[in-house]
This record gives structure tokens, sequence and C-alpha cells, in this order.
């Protein structure tokens, strides 16, 4: 192990559980737990919120061991080299269509990013991207408790990791990107973020403002020509064309305009010509 890789500090877990001081009314009174290893934060988390752990449960990992992402895609991080967490929502029955919490998970960790040096940018549904790099990768998963349906948002984000210790060419790191961020304050902002986005979400307007935030910071629907495989086998093929009520990915192809949800898909990629 090279001496870069070696010195990677921890995360400040005191720091860390002081942070529902700074929240905004409105957000979760986040409660962040570090622990040392685990195999999938996200499955931590579902198992605390059956047992009836409040809303704001952050847990992170130091070492993330079996990460799970869209389509049960597996990654392993290196120890103390990335953000692996995830955070328990539990929002209000009358809360806009939880289909939205993907796209909004998504603004909140790029607008961090980009407030912290690097200029992040979304490929639908919530891939966080430098360029055509993938810089974190999102996963959020909607579960019945005792308590009532809760989400788990889980976010794996690149920090330290060297050009060889990332998982494919095309993925990148906030240092590979120039940016020597400190990891406990990478998560904080994050995790305020969250919070305001959450919490302007549930406000009145909140989809509208959410849905122009988003549009903003996502080429996908901007009239790039994308090219969606399916899990049938099926392919759609034409221009980004917006976003349907609930935050699906709307495709103006030959044969009209086809809404594409997120569930359903297994690959967005830019088309050819």
């Amino acid at each position: 192990m090279s001496d870069d890789r070696a010195a990677r500090p921890p995360l400040d877990a005191t720091r860390l559980r002081e942070l529902s001081t700074s929240v905004r009314p409105g957000a979760p009174p986040f409660a962040v737990e570090v622990v040392a290893a685990t195999g999938s934060t996200n499955a931590d988390v579902a198992a605390r919120a059956r047992a009836g752990a409040a809303e704001g449960l952050v847990v992170v990992a130091e070492h993330q061991q079996a990460g799970r992402g869209r389509l049960d895609r597996r990654w392993e991080t290196p120890d103390r080299a990335a953000l692996t967490f995830s955070v328990l929502l539990r929002p209000p029955a009358d809360a806009p269509s939880w289909t939205w919490l993907p796209l909004l998970a998504g603004v909140a960790v790029a607008s961090a990013v980009t407030e912290l040096g690097i200029a992040a940018d979304l490929k639908w549904p919530n891939d966080v991207l430098v360029g055509e790099r993938k810089l974190a990768g999102l996963l959020v998963e909607r579960m019945e408790t005792p308590d009532g349906p809760a989400a788990v948002v889980g976010i794996g984000l690149n920090v330290s990791q060297t050009g060889d210790e990332l998982p494919v060419a095309e993925a990148t790191s906030m240092s590979l990107e120039g940016a020597d961020v400190d990891r406990t304050f990478l998560l904080e902002v994050i995790l305020l973020r969250l919070g305001e986005a959450y919490a302007d979400w549930l406000c009145p307007g909140g989809v509208a403002a959410l849905r122009a935030a988003y549009t903003e910071r996502c080429g996908t629907v901007r009239g790039h020509r994308v090219r969606v495989s399916m899990p049938g086998g099926s392919v759609v093929e034409g221009e980004g064309a917006g976003l349907s009520a609930d935050g699906g990915l709307l495709v103006w192809s030959s044969a009209g305009v086809v809404t594409v949800n997120a569930g359903d898909v297994v690959h967005v990629r830019p088309a050819e010509g």
C-alpha cells in the first residue's frame, strides 16, 4: 500500500454526532453512526428501520465490503477511501410521490460536490458525474416497517481512490479531479444539502422546485440523445424531453414520447450521432 493510501484519516465520529444541531427546521435530525466495516450500509439501516429506528439515522462505513447498487450490482470500497453511507427517511403520508426521492438525493450530492469545487452533473436517474466519469451512485429503497413505510437512501461517493482502485475506467474520484477533501466535512455538507432538499420537497410547490433544480443539473433530460436498454432486451432511443409527473424520463422517440421509469431501466447512455 502506498503512503498516500496509508495516510487516509478516519471519519471524525464526535464531530458527526453534533451534526443534528446544524440542520434547518423541517429537515431530519440526523444521528450519524460510524462503523469500521460492514457488508452494506443499506442493509444495516433497513434492519434498524424495521426495528423502529427514527428518521434521520445515518450509518457510514469506513470500509464497505458488499455494497449494492441498482440491478444488484455489487462493489467493495478501499478502507477510508470513499464515503459509503445510508440515511433513513420516513416521509409523511401526504408527501409527494416517493419516486422523486432518488432524484432529490442526486441533486443534494451534486450540489455538495459542486460547492466544494468540482462541477458535477447528473445522469438520469441519479448518477453523479464529472464530465462523462461517474463520481457517485445512489440507491433508494422503500420498505414497510411496523412504524409505517420508510425509505433508505444509500450513497457511495469516491473520495481519494487512485485510478487503479476504481472498479471501472469510466469512474473518477474527488482526488483525481483535483479536490483534496476531508471526508468528515464532505459528509456534513452532503447531509445538510440532503436535509434542505428533503424539507423543501415536503413544502407546497416542492416538486416543481425539485424538478427545476434537477433539470438544471441533468443533461439527460435536456435534449441529449439517449439509448435506454430495458430489462426485456428492448431499446428506446431518442432525445431526452424532460421529466414526467413522478420523475420518470421522457424520451422523444420515433414512436412518440415514451416514459421510462427508473425501475425499468438497465442502462441509459448517449446515443450515436
